[in-house]
């Protein structure tokens, strides 16, 4: 079951794209601003929203606005790295760490 109501919005002071349902704020991928690279650090889900998809919404969103603002993106945490080893479409902007 996806959520219609589903949406990405990026919250640049927190340096987090946060996962909105229904208002409500129910995960987020942590990333921390390094020039013109976003390193990602850590991704979180709500429990409830297990098997819908909706951490790969995510991340789709999350790498979507870091390719249309030119940044580059270093995959440290784990959830991230396994969806962009399963899907090449983001390779462009894949940069390893430092």
């Amino acid at each position: 079951m996806s959520h219609p109501e589903a949406k990405v919005r990026h919250d640049e002071d927190q340096q987090r794209y946060v996962l909105e349902i229904e208002g409500q704020a129910l995960g987020f991928a942590q990333y921390r601003a390094e020039g013109k690279r976003m390193v990602f650090t850590h991704t979180e889900v709500d429990d409830s929203l297990s098997g819908q998809g909706m951490g790969s919404l995510l991340v789709r969103e999350s790498l979507d606005d870091a390719r249309r603002r030119g940044m580059g993106i270093v995959p440290i945490c784990e959830f991230i790295a396994a969806y962009v080893k399963k899907h090449p479409d983001w390779n462009d902007i894949i940069e390893q760490p430092a």
